[in-house]
C-alpha cells in the first residue's frame, strides 16, 4: 500500500511539474513529426505569462464626493461627429502628455467638450492651465466651473 501511495504522489509530482511549463515554452519544446515555432519576445513578457493582474486599487469602485470645483477646459466643439472624434482627439494628447490628469469627454448641448482636472480652487486650476498651454499643442483653454469628483480615501 505504502508503495501505491508513494507511485501515485511521484507520477502527481511529475505532472505538476510538467504543467508549471508556461504556453511559451510549451510552443518551442520540439517534437517529432511536429513543427517548430519560434518566438521573438522579451523575456519581462514571458515573465508575465501565468501571472494574475491585480489592480492597485481594492476591487470596489473608489468612492468620490461631488462638489462645486474648477475644471481646465481644453476643447469645445458643435454636435458634429468630427467635433466628436476632435474632442476624443484631443482626450487622447491630454492622457498623453499628462497622464496624472483625469480626463472628461462629454456631450452638453449643443457641443462636445474635453475638460480635465478636478480642482478645489482656482489657483489649481490656473497652475494646470498654464502648463497646458506651455506645450503648445492646446491653445484654447479656459478655467470653468464644474461639479468635480473628490476620491474618499
Amino acid at each position: 500500500m505504502l508503495k501505491y501511495l508513494l507511485f501515485v504522489v511521484s507520477v502527481l509530482c511529475a505532472g505538476g511539474a510538467y504543467a508549471q511549463q508556461n504556453i511559451i515554452e510549451s510552443l518551442q519544446t520540439r517534437r517529432a513529426g511536429e513543427g517548430v515555432v519560434t518566438i521573438h519576445q522579451d523575456a519581462q513578457i514571458t515573465s508575465l505569462i501565468g501571472k494574475r493582474y491585480v489592480r492597485s486599487t481594492s476591487s470596489e469602485p473608489v468612492k468620490t464626493l461631488k462638489a462645486r470645483g474648477f475644471r481646465v477646459q481644453v476643447y469645445a466643439g458643435n454636435n458634429s461627429r468630427q467635433a466628436r472624434s476632435e474632442a476624443n482627439r484631443v482626450a487622447t494628447k491630454v492622457k498623453e502628455e499628462f497622464p496624472e490628469l483625469p480626463v472628461y469627454t462629454y456631450f452638453q448641448p449643443p457641443r462636445w467638450l474635453c475638460r480635465v482636472g478636478d480642482f478645489k480652487s482656482i489657483e489649481e486650476a490656473h497652475v494646470t492651465m498654464r502648463k497646458l498651454k506651455a506645450t503648445g499643442v492646446f491653445k484654447e483653454v479656459a478655467i470653468v466651473r464644474e461639479q468635480i469628483n473628490i476620491p474618499i480615501e
